[in-house]
């Protein structure tokens, strides 16, 4: 199976596009969408969204997974990442793949397995289970690896349950 992880932000938008073969992660491609605080937020939000778009026709995944907005003390932040998770959301509807969201706290369990890990338990835990030579420097990167590995472990867990694959 193959998922697109998504750590949403009008400034950054982290990506991560995990292969799952067998037991193996493989990291397809990663990075950040960045726009310019100098363009409006009609032309920021349309980057992202454009983006998001071509990252799904290029590498086709079954699923986009994107980490739902945490209750946020500055409302003006809450909105904007707000604005950006729908148009991530209208991208996975124009593609047709399956949309999943997963709080802060199911992506920090499934990943360390503890809810409360601390930023760099949940990077180092990436790095090790998609075997990155190098860590993660660019925490919405990390992020949305992270969200796309949740997903993952989680539909393994699901499977299990069901009785699917042992």
């Amino acid at each position: 199976m193959r998922v697109i992880g998504i750590d949403p932000g009008v400034a950054r938008t982290g990506y991560g596009i995990i292969e799952e073969s067998g037991s193996d992660y493989l990291c397809l491609v990663s990075g950040c969408i960045r726009t310019s605080k100098d363009q409006s937020s009609a032309l920021r939000l349309e980057t992202i969204h454009n983006y998001i778009f071509e990252l799904v026709s290029k590498y086709s995944p079954q699923a986009l997974v994107v980490e739902k907005i945490f209750f946020s003390k500055n409302v003006r932040t809450a909105f904007q990442v707000g604005e950006a998770r729908g148009v991530i959301i209208l991208a996975a509807a124009r593609c047709g793949i399956d949309l999943f969201e997963y709080t802060p706290l199911q992506v920090k369990q499934a990943v360390a397995g503890y809810g409360k890990a601390e930023k760099i338990q949940v990077q180092k835990m990436v790095q090790v289970l998609i075997r990155l030579s190098q860590p993660l420097t660019v925490d919405d990167e990390a992020d949305a690896l992270a969200v796309a590995l949740c997903h993952l472990q989680n539909r393994r867990y699901q499977e299990a349950v069901k009785g699917g694959r042992p």
